[in-house]
């Protein structure tokens, strides 16, 4: 299984993937968790391009990053690790460039689909979970995020302006929309606990339809 985790800054996702993890390998599962950008070695150098505060990237340059950290993850590592067998727990995919360069930057979503199905080889993921919450609630998770590590290293989206967030959101309501069957909206509102029970009722759906 591949399953992906979206949603706006500081939805929770890390942690959430950690959660589930843990309850897949205590039933036995074989897993990997990786994310984007940065799940391989070539797209560690990458992460630190595009999420720094101090890059002053062109909107075309920072797509075109992401791209090429997204064909090197699907060829080196998701790939791989499905055709182990492996339930694969990715946070965020194609789904991000969707919303971030999409909706939010406002690239053209035709050119942008082309893009994304070239850079993954086609690969989709069988379930994506949108952990969804107020924007002003994320950013406001996200502060306080930064606050407790001391750092702005990874914030370039963070700070972005509210409008930009607000288009994010709107993005991945509207991807929800449009593939009811592979993406999910869940209340990312609720404890740590409530919204991994919810994502494992959404995977161990899946289990019973593969």
């Amino acid at each position: 299984m591949f399953i992906t985790f979206e949603g706006i800054e500081g939805a929770g996702k890390t942690t959430v993937i950690q959660g589930i993890a843990k309850i897949l390998e205590e039933r036995g599962s074989s897993v990997l968790v990786t994310r984007e950008p940065g799940g391989s070695t070539f797209g560690t150098s990458l992460r630190s391009l595009l999420l720094s505060c101090d890059s002053d990237l062109d909107e075309l340059a920072e797509l075109y990053l992401f791209l090429a950290d997204r064909a090197q993850h699907v060829s080196k590592v998701l790939r791989p690790a499905l055709d182990r067998g492996d339930i694969v727990l990715c946070d965020r995919y194609i789904d991000s460039t969707t919303a971030y360069q999409g909706y939010a930057r406002g690239l053209d979503q035709d050119e942008l689909h082309t893009l994304n199905t070239i850079a993954s080889r086609g690969l989709k993921p069988d379930l994506t979970l949108v952990l969804d919450l107020p924007v002003e609630e994320g950013l406001a998770r996200a502060a306080k995020r930064r606050s407790l590590l001391q750092s702005d290293a990874e914030a370039r989206f963070d700070l972005e302006k509210l409008s930009f967030h607000q288009a994010v959101a709107a993005g991945f309501h509207a991807i929800a929309a449009s593939e009811p069957q592979r993406v999910r909206l869940v209340d990312a509102a609720r404890s740590k606990e409530e919204v991994v029970r919810a994502c494992m009722a959404e995977i161990d759906q899946l289990a019973k339809r593969l």
